[in-house]
């Protein structure tokens, strides 16, 4: 890799440092070209992305970005699994940890927020964006939909009591 391309690939890594919403910093060594696919093709499907890079570009690519303190996780063979909400990378790779042994986590960032493996934990068992805007638009039809169960109520009731009396009369 010659000077140009070092420098192309730090500003690719200083970009995804700066506009990512999490970022999750693992150990991949033992994995299987198969398993780093899937793990790829997990990520991807979820809206986030897998980058592996020389830790000593993505040292100076850290340099002066909010989560530069993320720099000690780099050493060994590392993985950067990243995505620009908040939540969908860290639960990406958290669900790839627990299907694969070889693949350890070891912290992230999210924002200037330096998080070890159990933060990371703590932030992939937070709902995501998705889930929040779902849980939301629940809370403000259910009020609606138990109104309209409530004033429809009383007239089945009536409907109920009419038909019983018309029952007896008939017997």
């Amino acid at each position: 890799m010659d000077r140009a391309q070092k420098e192309r690939v730090v500003e690719e890594l200083g970009q995804i440092f700066e506009s990512s919403g999490v970022i999750v910093v693992a150990h991949y060594a033992g994995l299987t070209v198969a398993e780093m696919q899937d793990l790829r093709a997990r990520m991807r499907e979820a809206g986030g992305s897998v980058r592996v890079a020389k830790n000593r570009l993505a040292k100076i690519a850290l340099e002066g970005k909010p989560c530069a303190g993320i720099a000690d996780f780099l050493t060994g063979m590392t993985v950067l699994a990243y995505s620009e909400d908040p939540v969908t990378a860290a639960k990406v790779a958290q669900g790839f940890a627990k299907d694969n042994d070889k693949f350890e986590i070891l912290g992230g960032a999210m924002g200037e927020t330096v998080l070890d493996a159990e933060g990371v934990k703590a932030v992939a068992a937070m709902p995501s964006r998705e889930e929040l805007i779902a849980q939301i638009v629940a809370s403000i039809g259910a009020p609606a939909s138990n109104i309209a169960g409530a004033i429809g109520a009383p007239a089945s009731n009536i409907a109920g009591i009419l038909s019983t009396l018309e029952e007896r009369e008939a017997a």
